[in-house]
């Protein structure tokens, strides 16, 4: 059992350990995601994080304190002017892993070890979540209302030519009717007439 080790030593000795650190941390800030073992991952993971915390702060003891594990001065330039104004915002957590397989030689655990975007993740409110449940999405959908005094209908040829076979055949309604009417008119008076020449004629041989 491990007492009073507060990392894995990766079965290397310190040099090596520090020079396995150093290359590999450069690398993640310069491509920004690297393949290795999780064992590797996770003790580079640790020391990545505190480099992009001390690098929110640009300042001479923070620069020359990161130049003692880094060599590139333009890895310290961008960890500097890039990374950490990146993650200014975010509290913690700048490095994710993910799973990849084993390896084929002797099984090894893989993973992608990379950074994260600048946002930090916002709290879910959970009254938006149950109201978002309730509501089914056929309730939200709804008809379009239209406002029937702002539509204005514009007459087509089809409904110009039917109003004009209407009016022609109205027309010749209110003809056909006034004809029949004449022609009735004209009886009458014919009747008329015959039955004054009758009572005439009747009141003569009377008299004779």
């Amino acid at each position: 059992m491990k007492h009073k080790v507060g990392f894995n030593p990766l079965g290397r000795k310190t040099s090596h350990r520090k020079a396995l650190h150093r290359n590999m941390v450069t690398s993640l800030f310069r491509y920004e995601r690297i393949t290795t073992t999780k064992a590797k991952a996770r003790a580079i993971r640790r020391t990545a994080e505190k480099m992009i915390t001390r690098a929110q702060v640009d300042s001479v003891h923070n620069r020359r304190t990161i130049a003692e594990s880094i060599w590139d001065k333009e890895i310290i330039a961008k960890l500097f002017t890039e990374l950490g104004p990146r993650f200014e915002t975010r509290p913690g957590g700048y490095t994710r892993m993910l799973k990849v397989g084993t390896r084929q030689n002797d099984a090894a655990e893989m993973v992608i070890l990379e950074l994260v975007s600048n946002e930090p993740e916002a709290p879910a409110d959970k009254k938006k979540t149950k109201a978002s449940k309730s509501e089914s999405p056929k309730a939200k959908t709804e008809k379009p209302k239209v406002d029937k005094t702002k539509v204005e209908t514009k007459p087509s040829a089809n409904t110009a030519a039917e109003a004009t076979s209407a009016d022609e055949s109205a027309s010749t309604a209110e003809d056909n009717v006034s004809e029949s009417k004449a022609e009735v008119i004209d009886e009458g008076e014919g009747s008329e007439k015959n039955g004054n020449q009758q009572t005439e004629d009747s009141s003569d041989k009377s008299d004779a």
